[in-house]
């Protein structure tokens, strides 16, 4: 029998760019949601910065109290991209290695355990985590944390698929090359503009609505044979 009951989400990161496309792709498709950012505007419910301890539990819990006590799909989408030279002195270094891998590595890897806990009781679950091309072909040289932390975010997505498909928990990765959010229009002036896009067989990078069709396919549609799957949404700009 068809499970017909409307999906409830936790989506990180929803407040622009991916995030905000993919909340608005989900909540059309009928799903309830419970929005996370940084800073609260309009539909967004959870604030909290994943920088801080102790914050991606209570972002959790803060969505189980909006969706009734039951998530069925969490959308890791927060992440921050930030440059970091290595000719800057040691300790800056190191603070933004850091600060990049607990925001987008370690405060996904909370709420990816919370959320085996809840589906474990609930009898199944989805996990759609957001990487990066940088996963496999690697960034700029100011950006080996931002790398890193995607690449881990690949690992760790497949280490969960492998470790509960038993239980009916599936789990996601969406790896966007170039997406023409703010960040990314100023990212790619910033790398030569139409010089980098020749890089694109495609001719243009992607746009949010493209990368949330994805997460949508991911989160609600996917055979469970998908499990552990990376999906690729860079216009050929990188294939393996």
């Amino acid at each position: 029998m068809t499970d017909t009951k409307p999906k409830h989400i936790l989506i990180t990161g929803a407040r622009r760019g991916i995030g905000k496309a993919a909340a608005t792709k989900l909540l059309e498709s009928g799903s309830r949601l419970a929005c996370h950012a940084t800073q609260r505007d309009e539909g967004i419910a959870i604030a909290s910065d994943f920088d801080t301890p102790g914050a991606a539990g209570a972002t959790w819990q803060e969505a189980l109290d909006l969706l009734d006590g039951r998530i069925d799909v969490i959308v890791n989408n927060a992440g921050v991209f930030e440059a970091s030279s290595i000719e800057q002195d040691d300790e800056s270094w190191r603070v933004d290695f850091d600060r990049t891998l607990r925001i987008n590595l370690t405060a996904t890897a909370e709420l990816c355990r919370l959320a085996v806990h809840h589906f474990r009781e609930q009898g199944g679950g989805r996990i759609v985590n957001i990487a990066s091309r940088a996963a496999y072909r690697g960034d700029s040289p100011d950006h080996w944390h931002y790398a890193a932390s995607k690449g881990g975010m690949v690992a760790m997505t497949k280490t969960i698929a492998r470790g509960y498909a038993a239980e009916n928990i599936l789990a996601f990765t969406v790896c966007p090359g170039f997406t023409m959010t703010g960040m990314a229009e100023d990212y790619l002036e910033s790398r030569g503009g139409e010089k980098l896009l020749r890089d694109i067989p495609l001719g243009r990078v992607a746009t949010p609505e493209e990368v949330a069709e994805t997460i949508r396919f991911c989160a609600l549609d996917a055979p469970p044979s998908m499990t552990g799957a990376v999906i690729d949404v860079n216009g050929a700009s990188f294939v393996r």
